[in-house]
């Protein structure tokens, strides 16, 4: 095996484990088992994958969204679908936070939901869709195939209130993303695999013009200043613009090794 193909191989054999750390790290307490539709609804992952991929079809950045989404579940606490709450009266849902700017296609997880409703009314859960369209979209992205337990039950309350102590902002040092991540359980070889998520997907400018204006923060690697000056023109981005630079120019819609390259 050449040191190239070496690498890739190391790193996406770290990446998928910890991925899905918080997903599966409790699963044997939560009574979680492989193939637990199999007797009330068996073709339920065979539809979220045939779901994912007709959407990945139309729709490619659906791949980016699933992948985002799990991180955003399952990080806060548990993977229970609370992030697909709406906002009431009492409470803001997790969605309209800042730490979930950017968070989009919700609607297509109702897609996926409705045809899956179709062949089992009210059998599988929101939050075991969300982990397994996310299963399915690293797929897409050229990620390997990873086996998942389910049997996930639905949260009912929004845990926006838990965000800022959960999910590491754009522009938090390394030693409290990784205070962070250590209080999930996962150690810096793993915050590094996990980062190996932003091999795909974007930035948006608004998470990035305070390293360009009013100047250019000389750590940037010069050669990539003019490209981001290009894609991020204002100093105050609109949001509604969604004006973005892609995380890796090279392969943006693969999910290989190359963040890890770019870093080097």
């Amino acid at each position: 095996m050449s040191p190239n193909k070496a690498f890739l191989f190391l790193a996406l054999l770290s990446f998928s484990p910890q991925l899905f750390f918080i997903v599966s790290s409790a699963a044997e307490d939560n009574g979680l088992v492989m193939n637990y539709y199999k007797e009330a609804c068996p073709q339920a992952e065979e539809i979220i994958k045939e779901q994912v991929r007709l959407l990945y079809k139309r729709h490619k950045n659906t791949a980016f969204s699933w992948l985002r989404n799990i991180f955003h579940d399952c990080a806060v606490q548990s993977c229970d679908a609370s992030l697909l709450l709406t906002s009431t009266r009492r409470s803001l849902s997790e969605q309209e936070h800042d730490r979930s700017f950017g968070l989009r296609n919700f609607r297509y997880i109702d897609t996926i939901k409705e045809a899956v409703e179709r062949e089992c009314p009210g059998v599988v859960s929101c939050s075991d869709i969300l982990v397994l369209s996310a299963r399915e979209g690293i797929v897409s992205l050229g990620g390997p195939y990873i086996p998942l337990k389910t049997g996930r039950r639905d949260g009912r309350k929004s845990r926006v209130d838990l965000l800022e102590a959960y999910l590491p902002d754009h522009n938090e040092s390394i030693s409290a993303v990784l205070d962070k991540f250590g209080a999930m359980g996962i150690d810096t070889p793993g915050v590094v695999a996990l980062l190996g998520a932003h091999s795909v997907g974007r930035t948006h400018c608004t998470k990035l013009v305070h390293r360009l204006y009013p100047e250019v923060d000389p750590a940037l690697n010069p050669e990539h200043i003019p490209h981001m000056l290009k894609k991020c023109p204002d100093s105050i981005p609109d949001p509604k613009a969604v004006q973005y630079v892609r995380n890796d120019r090279g392969t943006p819609m693969i999910l290989d090794n190359n963040y890890y390259r770019n870093i080097l």
